[in-house]
């Protein structure tokens, strides 16, 4: 069996710093922006900061080593435009978003894209338009 085609992933030095973020501020959660005032910017909240509704897709979840994975979320109607792409949350040198809990670390996190592979969108059930 294989394993479930995943739509979310984190790099090494984004785990890093999320794992930092944690023992300042408890569980994590992220929802990637629309745009907008923070562009497209992953945007990290402590958990129970930004509620999430029946208008947002759980892309999935990221493992960074702790007891609990952090869950990834998007709008539905940006969903439908991203649910062919692979997203990875990484991390670089500058100053994030105020809303987001990295910003005074001098690093933002940021998405890293790519097209799911044919394989990938066939185990999605993503065939013909869907």
């Amino acid at each position: 069996m294989t394993d479930p085609v995943e739509r979310v992933a984190v790099s090494g030095e984004a785990a890093a710093l999320l794992r930092t973020l944690t023992a300042q501020h408890g569980r994590l959660m992220f929802h990637q922006s629309g745009g907008c005032c923070d562009g497209s910017s992953p945007m990290c909240y402590p958990v129970g900061m930004f509620l999430t509704g029946p208008g947002d897709v759980l892309l999935g979840t990221i493992d960074v080593g702790l007891d609990d994975a952090i869950e990834v979320y998007m709008s539905e109607s940006q969903f439908e435009y991203w649910k062919h792409t692979h997203l990875t949350i990484d991390v670089v040198d500058g100053r994030g978003s105020g809303f987001s809990v990295e910003a005074p670390t001098g690093k933002r996190f940021l998405i890293r894209s790519r097209l799911l592979s044919d394989e990938e969108v066939r185990e999605l059930g993503l065939l013909d338009g869907a």
